[in-house]
């Protein structure tokens, strides 16, 4: 922050203290300045204003002070800070002669910095805080790129590998047997960056080659839900499943998930075409990929999938890293959380077609997608908007008064099967019947119900009026 002027530092200190600022009467203490550069140096930087009260008032500091102070900055940033920090001052003349201190301190390149006691500080709004916990510190490697999650050692051993999987990979993107020994292959594993060197395997080794990763990381799965209308519901849904298994097949089970639950179009073709999705399938394709590729597998929670009327949402643990911003990504930028993992679903396992690529193939196929960054709550949303129904032009569904409509004189192309027949009868009879009364009715599970009703719903058979307490069906005639 070079050539400060009077009325410049006026307009930073009516800011206020923040993240990166903060505001110290006085300094006498280097032990204590020296962990406030290590926690603005371990975050993104920052100024400290050295003769500004923290109401905002500058009683300043005589050219006695300034000199004492820089003195103390230069023993702190040098001495006590581990590693050492380059910071900059500047001096800056108030109206009345005392003087203000500018202490800049850049976002360090040598991370984490350490104090002369070993603590690690990060700043957290207008104040500072320790780093207590492993998760922390392993995040701060991670930005460093000193260390990534999908290293992180499980307490799997090479017994839990899915054997015809890891086989079928070897010999598809290696040319290569599946070994004959447990010692073998346990190298073969160490040589892959798929096991640890005491021959467990590690995250990315579970994730990609295990036969059931969700008993060895439950948390690392993906959970569906397609709500009815456009908020989220705590027992009201339509659809819902929970997918688990390698990323190849959370993958297959989301995209499927995702297309069952899309209107279908014409989109040009005959009126007894199967149609096409309403949002092509790549857009899809993409955004799943990128969450479990790139979601940060620091932070224990699974990927959620929401379905609702006028959008799609797919949300992923961890924001994202570095200084990569919504607008970079959009551009095509990206960066590698996950090493591991991108090296070997490059090799086929799942449908990647390049670091970065991703986003703006899905934005060019559909771009109707807003991502949002939250950094508080520590999750990456991408956000598919749908059309309304009533500018689709929905296969089986011909719109009231339209000439098609017209030329079926009233009849509908929908076949509705024995059980979604029962169903409407019953909504028919009592449109306040809900779905576990429906599913004893009839003698099938809720969850068969649910789809049920989604179908015919899509078919637009049956409509639902208001909420799930006060709500009723109504039947489309």
């Amino acid at each position: 922050m070079t050539g400060m002027t009077n009325r410049s530092l006026l307009s930073q200190i009516a800011l206020g203290e923040d993240s990166t600022r903060q505001f110290k009467a006085d300094v006498k203490n280097a032990e204590s300045l020296a962990s406030e550069m290590a926690a603005f140096a371990n975050t993104n930087g920052g100024t400290i204003f050295i003769g500004v009260a923290d109401d905002g008032s500058m009683p300043g500091l005589s050219q006695k002070d300034v000199a004492r102070i820089n003195q103390l900055i230069s023993n702190g940033a040098s001495q006590l800070v581990c590693s050492p920090l380059a910071v900059q001052t500047e001096n800056v003349a108030l109206e009345n002669g005392r003087i203000v201190i500018v202490l800049t301190v850049p976002k360090g390149i040598d991370k984490p910095y350490f104090d002369k006691n070993g603590v690690i500080w990060l700043k957290a709004g207008a104040d500072k805080r320790r780093v207590n916990s492993k998760e922390e510190l392993r995040r701060l490697f991670q930005f460093t790129n000193q260390f990534h999650a999908d290293e992180l050692p499980t307490k799997a051993g090479i017994d839990k590998l899915d054997k015809l999987r890891f086989r079928d990979f070897l010999r598809d993107a290696h040319k290569q047997d599946y070994p004959d020994s447990p010692d073998e292959l346990t190298r073969l594993l160490q040589n892959m960056n798929l096991a640890t060197d005491d021959g467990r395997l590690n995250l990315a080794g579970v994730l990609l080659f295990a036969e059931q990763p969700e008993w060895i990381v439950p948390q690392f799965v993906v959970k569906a839900i397609r709500y009815p209308g456009n908020k989220i519901h705590v027992t009201d849904y339509l659809d819902t499943e929970d997918f688990f298994g390698p990323l190849p097949k959370l993958f297959e089970g989301a995209l499927a998930f995702v297309m069952r639950n899309l209107h279908k179009v014409q989109a040009g073709r005959g009126v007894n075409a199967p149609g096409t999705p309403e949002i092509p399938e790549a857009v899809f394709e993409e955004l799943l990929v990128n969450a479990l590729v790139h979601r940060d597998y620091l932070v224990s929670a699974p990927i959620r999938l929401f379905v609702f009327d006028n959008r799609i949402e797919i949300i992923s643990p961890g924001h994202l890293p570095n200084n990569l911003t919504v607008e970079k990504i959009r551009a095509g930028n990206s960066n590698i959380r996950n090493p591991i993992l991108v090296s070997y679903v490059a090799k086929g396992l799942l449908p990647y077609h390049g670091l970065g690529s991703g986003i703006k193939r899905a934005l060019e196929k559909w771009p109707a997608v807003d991502f949002i960054d939250d950094h508080d709550g520590c999750l990456f949303t991408a956000m598919v908007h749908r059309k309304p129904v009533e500018e689709l032009d929905l296969v089986n569904i011909s719109p009231k008064g339209s000439p098609k409509a017209k030329a079926a004189s009233g009849k509908r192309r929908v076949s509705v099967g024995k059980t979604s027949g029962k169903i409407l009868e019953a909504c028919k009879k009592r449109p306040s019947v809900t779905i576990p009364e429906l599913a004893e009715l009839i003698g099938i599970t809720e969850r068969s119900v649910q789809r049920n009703i989604q179908n015919l719903q899509k078919d637009g058979l049956l409509q639902r009026i208001g909420g799930r307490k006060e709500g009723h069906w109504e039947v489309m005639e």
